[in-house]
């Protein structure tokens, strides 16, 4: 984990800190992540308590709670298949959720807030490990532009505040995720949790073969999100020249992974084994591949002094724990 005693830490854990979207895989971690470092005063609502798309609703609670700090993770998230399934949904959803928490935080006199992006805003043909000045360089992977123009959206938005009001919102670029409280529903899930699921109903069922789409040459990078919410917190505690020193003006997102990527195919031969399916992996072209590759430059933050470090397999076989525990 990261150093907890960074300057603003202390400001942190005395603050009260709202988490956007704290059931979801990414929010409860850094609730996780949050309590682990004495972080006690957090604001958490359900959906049925305040609807993020909702104008109104995000306004009052940010006007009538004015947290300190807001980790803008909520978002509605899928595999290629939900992304090409529900194009309007990804956009407006996504986009909503960041206008409507991103300007009630400014209105609340919010003192900073760290907003969760994708990947998947880089251009489908960025030169690889892709920086974040390749923004806005190149075409969009058609399969999840929705998402990724509702992601970009959340980034501007934090970059236009900052330049008008003054505001400290800050924007991360988290690589493909798994663990805990991941989506392992096979019909909107991504690949990862997707073939955990896959090859333990294979190894119950006694299935001769698990087959997966695409082709599996193409490469991905895939991040803990325990790891994940280790950078947060470490970004959203960087002092402010700090942090505004490492970022670029109109490219301001910091990018979060582990700078290690493997094929489809490498990754399922992973799980396979850490389930402990010994039956055959049978590949489909018929189905997309995507993104040819997937690999964030990470230098930026290496260069702030943070780096993951849950190792793939390690990760892996936590994740299939957790999914036996709760899902099997």
């Amino acid at each position: 984990m990261s150093d907890a005693n960074l300057p603003e830490f202390e400001a942190l854990r005395g603050g009260k800190i709202f988490v956007a979207g704290h059931r979801g895989m990414v929010g409860s971690a850094i609730v996780r992540r949050l309590e682990q470092a004495g972080c006690g005063n957090l604001l958490l609502k359900t959906r049925a308590e305040v609807d993020l798309l909702d104008q109104a609703q995000v306004r009052n609670l940010l006007r009538a709670e004015r947290p300190d700090y807001v980790f803008l993770a909520a978002a509605k998230v899928g595999g290629i298949h939900a992304n090409n399934s529900y194009p309007a949904q990804f956009i407006y959803d996504n986009t909503m959720i960041a206008a409507n928490v991103i300007s009630a935080a400014h209105e609340a006199g919010t003192r900073r807030l760290l907003f969760l992006g994708s990947s998947c805003i880089y251009p489908k043909m960025a030169p690889q490990p892709m920086t974040e000045d390749a923004l806005l360089t190149g075409p969009l992977e058609p399969t999840n532009e929705p998402y990724a123009i509702a992601k970009i959206a959340g980034i501007k938005l934090c970059e236009s505040y900052n330049r008008e009001y003054g505001t400290d919102f800050r924007s991360v670029m988290p690589t493909n995720l798994y663990g805990p409280n991941d989506n392992f529903d096979l019909a909107t899930s991504h690949v990862l949790p997707a073939l955990v699921r896959k090859f333990h109903e294979a190894k119950e069922t006694g299935a001769s073969s698990v087959e997966i789409w695409g082709s599996g040459r193409p490469r991905r990078e895939f991040l803990h999100v325990d790891d994940l919410a280790d950078a947060c917190l470490f970004v959203m505690c960087q002092p402010r020249d700090v942090h505004e020193a490492a970022v670029e003006p109109m490219n301001s997102q910091l990018n979060v992974g582990c700078g290690e990527d493997v094929t489809i195919a490498e990754l399922a031969a992973i799980i396979g084994e850490v389930v402990g399916y010994e039956g055959d992996i049978r590949y489909n072209s018929d189905y997309p591949d995507g993104t040819p590759r997937k690999l964030l430059d990470v230098g930026k933050l290496a260069a702030l002094g943070w780096r993951a470090r849950i190792g793939l397999r390690e990760g892996i076989a936590s994740t299939y724990a957790w999914f036996q525990t709760h899902h099997a």
